[in-house]
C-alpha cells in the first residue's frame, strides 16, 4: 500500500534540511508522536548527509488482534533515515524504513525536499508491506492511519520550528 505526502514549506531546502537533522526536532517529533512516552534519537552527521535513527514505543491498543500477536501490548517503531548531500538543483533527498521490531510490518521509501518558487516541497513516497499471507492487506489499512496521523504531526511541528 502506498503512503505518499506532498506539502509546502516556507523555507528553503536548506532550512527544512538543517530542521529535520536537529536532534532536538528529532526529540520533539518522538514526544509529540509517542505523548512523550519511550523513544530513542540517534542523529549521526555522515562524511555525506546524515543518518537519523528513532525508535519509538506504542501502545498496540487499535491493531487488529492478529496484529497484536505480534507485537504484544506495546510495539516498536524503528526509523532510519540515510540523507544524501544535496544534489546541485539544491534537492535533498534520504532513504526512509521504517520497521516495527518483531512483526512483518515494513515502510519503504524516500524523503525529498526541493525548492520552488516559494519554498520547498516535502514529499514523501513510501511503500507499506505487511508481509502476512491473506491478512496482510488488512494489516496495512490499519497501520496507514497511525503513520499519516504522525506525519501530519511531524509537518506540523516542522512548520513550527520553521517559524521561528
Amino acid at each position: 500500500m502506498k503512503v505518499t505526502r506532498r506539502e509546502h514549506l516556507a523555507a528553503t531546502p536548506d532550512e527544512v534540511y538543517a530542521v529535520l537533522i536537529d536532534p532536538a526536532f528529532q526529540q520533539a517529533k518522538c514526544d509529540a508522536t509517542t505523548n512523550g512516552g519511550v523513544h530513542t534519537v540517534e542523529v549521526t552527521p555522515a562524511p555525506v548527509g546524515a543518518r537519523i535513527r528513532t525508535e519509538r514505543e506504542l501502545p498496540s491498543q487499535g491493531l487488529p488482534d492478529v496484529a497484536r500477536s505480534f507485537v504484544g501490548d506495546h510495539l516498536v517503531i524503528v526509523e532510519s533515515q540515510e540523507w544524501a548531500p544535496p544534489g546541485p538543483d539544491g534537492v535533498h533527498e534520504s532513504s526512509i524504513d521504517m520497521h516495527v521490531r518483531g512483526a512483518p510490518l515494513t515502510l519503504k521509501g524516500a524523503v525529498r525536499l526541493e525548492p520552488n518558487d516559494t519554498g520547498t516541497v516535502h514529499s514523501i513516497d513510501t511503500v507499506l508491506r505487511a508481509q502476512v499471507p491473506l491478512i496482510g492487506g488488512r494489516i496495512e489499512r490499519a497501520a496507514a492511519h497511525p503513520i499519516n496521523v504522525a506525519i501530519d504531526i511531524e509537518i506540523r511541528l516542522l512548520r513550527e520550528w520553521l517559524a521561528r
